[in-house]
């Protein structure tokens, strides 16, 4: 295991944002949000200013890249309507079902900078994204430009003097995704110009934002050809800083010491490391999605980020409003029959008392902190065998990997349930017709007459079958090489063997989950609705969506300060773990302190009762117009602006003349209690009544039962 950050950040209390926040989530500066913006790209349009988003994830579903792009179009297109498209790679698998193929009307100069691309002999593909908001979209075939390819590297290293190794497949495509790209933009300018000057618009400004390296390399040509176009650069996390983090290296430590070109040599990396820096320095913006993910950018790109572009979500998609509470209880149902499943022959819990926590991820054991939540787990498991025996917690793993097919004690578990299932509904409905006959003849029903020999022998059979003289499996699938696997690995050193007397059990599923799961039946969404917890004490992770799709669903999660979610919700929120935001230090104490922390809060969830979670659900749910793209879109709009005024110095932005306000905020949630930091408990008080029904609590309730006037 890797040691804790004993770093700290210069100037700490300066925020990343440009401007001073007030600590108080609920008293934050006046100003305005995206939604101020929504116009349909009419102001865009008058002022002839185009925007371009530039993603290998863009209708390509690859990465959490992906999910960013996907999830912010609809803010995008609402901000700036038919002046916005995006590009990457045509990919046909994920194009057929994500693209609806479509030519761009005449006389709109991106028609002709199609065009004028095709008569070169490229494969273009245009049309719409199907997901909300419906951009504009140009894929390139990377295809019909390979026969350049050692053109493309002849140009780069004359120009930048990197060479790029003739096996490195990614990298070959990114090179000539990223030279397409730049002719296509050159190409737009020069018909965007002849096109404004015959219909006496004001000259075309024009902002191209690049994510990552793949498509950084359309920016560093861009800028080497001396295009006139705004250029921004976002990195999501660096790369030799994955790189590092997965070799087990005591990364934040070091962060500051690391021979940066050395490092990505031994690795292999070092054209791509050249090509990540490259757009970084070139482009007129840089931001990086957190603070945490600026430092890093900071030490190892060796330039400090314009603007922090935090990443958002629809939450739209997620919104219940009142329903989310019953949703929850559907979906824990599901859990429940799983679990039924899988323990049957163990089934020595109260389901009514059993809470269920996850992690959910890419499989990076350390990186993730699954090292740290198994840890964890045991401590937990000790603590509630001597304070809460009947209490019960069964912990979910959810990280794909290579398995051999579906466990067989899993399969033949749920298929024993089914069995016991279907014949007690066959006995109910022979024992009501019985009742019903006796009834109707006048007599009262006598329970030795009702319930048969036949009936009792079919149960019994059942019965016999659940016996098991195994313990229930710490996993769904035969994991392919599992002694080997670190999961299971940790998972042995710890005991944690869903044994009679634990009373932490552990469910690994090494793959995502999906409605066609045989042993589950739900999809991710579903399944996080259905749990109680979110645990992702995540090492390293520039950002984070586990927890923020939790927030949004009104589950409460931990997260970690070296977590760009973490950092973000620590900087506008007065006190996180009210809120249901179990913020994990892993900054600046030891490893042992973390693990202690970790399980000390896990505890202390396991302590609230059932009207506790759903008063902390709700506060929890309160968060989600914070983590919303019309809230966070804000942060993408002034990267552009500035960009735009690195370029065309006389260009003044229009828009924010019409605004009513100047400066920027977050929203406050909808039926916001009071801050946390004035109540008596850091968690919810305990029920004054004593009522532990799963139903939705109304305000008036929700401030009695919190003591709050």
């Amino acid at each position: 295991m890797r040691r804790q950050m004993s770093y700290r950040f210069e100037d700490q209390d300066a925020s990343p944002y440009g401007l001073r926040m007030n600590r108080r989530f609920s008293r934050v500066e006046s100003g305005v949000d995206l939604k101020d913006y929504f116009d349909r790209g009419d102001i865009a349009s008058r002022e002839n200013r185009w925007n371009f988003e530039v993603a290998w994830e863009v209708a390509n579903k690859v990465g959490g890249i992906y999910t960013v792009i996907r999830s912010k179009a609809y803010v995008s297109t609402e901000e700036m309507g038919e002046q916005l498209c995006m590009m990457g790679p045509y990919k046909e698998v994920c194009a057929r079902t994500e693209m609806e193929e479509m030519e761009f009307p005449r006389g709109n100069p991106l028609l002709d900078a199609v065009n004028s691309m095709r008569s070169r002999g490229y494969k273009i593909h245009t049309g719409r994204w199907l997901v909300d908001g419906n951009p504009q979209l140009i894929l390139f075939d990377i295809g019909s430009a390979a026969w350049k390819l050692d053109q493309f590297k002849s140009e780069m290293w004359e120009k930048c003097h990197i060479g790029i190794p003739h096996l490195d497949i990614e990298t070959n495509d990114a090179i000539i995704l990223g030279f397409m790209i730049a002719e296509f933009l050159e190409e737009f300018r020069n018909f965007a110009v002849t096109y404004s000057q015959n219909h006496d618009l004001n000259p075309p400004r024009i902002v191209a934002h690049f994510h990552e390296w793949q498509a950084g390399v359309g920016l560093i040509m861009l800028r080497t050809r001396l295009v006139e176009i705004a250029t921004v650069f976002t990195t999501h996390a660096t790369l030799l800083g994955r790189y590092l983090c997965a070799g087990n290296t005591d990364f934040y430590n070091n962060l500051d010491k690391f021979a940066v070109d050395e490092e990505a040599g031994k690795r292999q990396i070092y054209h791509r490391y050249c090509l990540e820096r490259g757009a970084t320095h070139l482009a007129h913006v840089f931001t990086t999605v957190s603070e945490i993910t600026g430092f890093e950018a900071e030490h190892l790109l060796k330039r400090k980020p314009d603007i922090i572009t935090p990443n958002g979500l629809n939450v739209k998609k997620f919104s219940a409003i009142h329903e989310f509470q019953n949703m929850h209880a559907v979906a824990k149902e599901k859990i429940n029959e799983f679990v039924r499943g899988h323990f049957y022959g163990h089934m020595d819990f109260d389901l009514d008392k059993t809470m269920y926590f996850f992690i959910a991820g890419r499989y990076e054991f350390g990186n993730k902190g699954a090292d740290i939540f198994i840890e964890a787990l045991a401590r937990l498991n000790a603590m509630l065998k001597h304070e809460r025996p009947d209490t019960t917690v069964v912990a979910f793993l959810i990280f794909p990997t290579k398995t051999n097919n579906f466990n067989v004690d899993s399969l033949r578990g749920h298929a024993v349930i089914k069995q016991l299932r279907d014949t007690i509904n066959n006995v109910q409905q022979a024992v009501g017709k019985r009742m019903f006959d006796t009834c109707l003849k006048g007599h009262l029903p006598n329970s030795a007459d009702l319930l048969e020999k036949d009936d009792l022998v079919k149960i019994k059979r059942c019965m016999y079958a659940m016996q098991r003289d195994s313990m229930p499996p710490v996993t769904t699938h035969n994991v392919a090489d599992d002694w080997n696997d670190p999961v299971l690995a940790s998972i042995r050193r710890c005991h944690l063997f869903n044994s009679v007397n634990d009373r932490v059990k552990m469910v690994f599923h090494p793959e995502f989950l999906t409605s066609t799961n045989p042993l589950f039946g739900i999809d991710y969404e579903e399944f996080v609705r259905g749990c109680h917890l979110g645990v992702f004490p995540s090492y390293y992770e520039p950002w984070g969506y586990t927890p923020a799709e939790c927030t949004v669903m009104g589950i409460p999660s931990v997260t970690t300060n070296l977590s760009g979610f973490g950092c973000f919700m620590q900087e506008h929120i007065s006190d996180p773990k009210s809120y249901g935001i179990y913020i994990v230090d892993r900054r600046y104490i030891g490893l042992e302190d973390s693990i202690q922390q970790l399980s000390t809060f896990m505890m202390e969830f396991s302590r609230l009762n059932r009207r506790q979670r759903i008063i902390q659900r709700n506060r929890t749910e309160r968060l989600s117009d914070l983590l919303d793209w019309r809230t966070l879109g804000i942060y993408y709009r002034q990267a552009r602006v500035k960009a735009l005024q690195a370029v065309y110095p006389d260009y003044v932005d229009e828009s924010a003349i019409y605004g009513s306000r100047s400066n920027l905020v977050f929203s406050r949630p909808h039926s916001e209690p009071p801050s946390p930091t004035s109540s008596r408990h850091t968690t919810p008080a305990p029920s004054v009544h004593g009522s532990d029904d799963e139903d939705s609590v109304d305000e008036e309730t929700e401030l009695k039962e919190l003591g709050i006037k």
